[in-house]
């Protein structure tokens, strides 16, 4: 029987299951429409994980400390800096 104090686990990325660029689109799409901004930008912080948080911050010209308090869920972004991070990963947001 294992000790409840010993197990270990690792924190949950959704991305970590998506295999295409289309599950991703549809996810962050979900995202996009709950009525909850910070849904989108929890998820945008997954995202961004995935790539890498260093690489993220030199693609945007921001810190790495910077990214993390953006995506800790304690404050609002910037649209300023939604922007420049979706971009620098690969999402651009339109209108449709």
């Amino acid at each position: 029987m294992t000790d409840a104090n010993s197990l270990k686990t690792t924190p949950f990325n959704p991305f970590d299951y998506m295999e295409t660029q289309q599950e991703i689109n549809d996810f962050l799409r979900e995202c996009l429409d709950d009525d909850d901004p910070s849904v989108f930008v929890s998820a945008l912080g997954h995202l961004v994980k995935k790539h890498g948080m260093s690489d993220v911050a030199e693609a945007t010209g921001l810190s790495r400390e910077s990214l993390y308090k953006t995506f800790n869920g304690k404050t609002q972004p910037k649209w300023s800096t939604i922007f420049k991070v979706s971009n620098a990963i690969g999402i651009h947001l339109g209108v449709a």
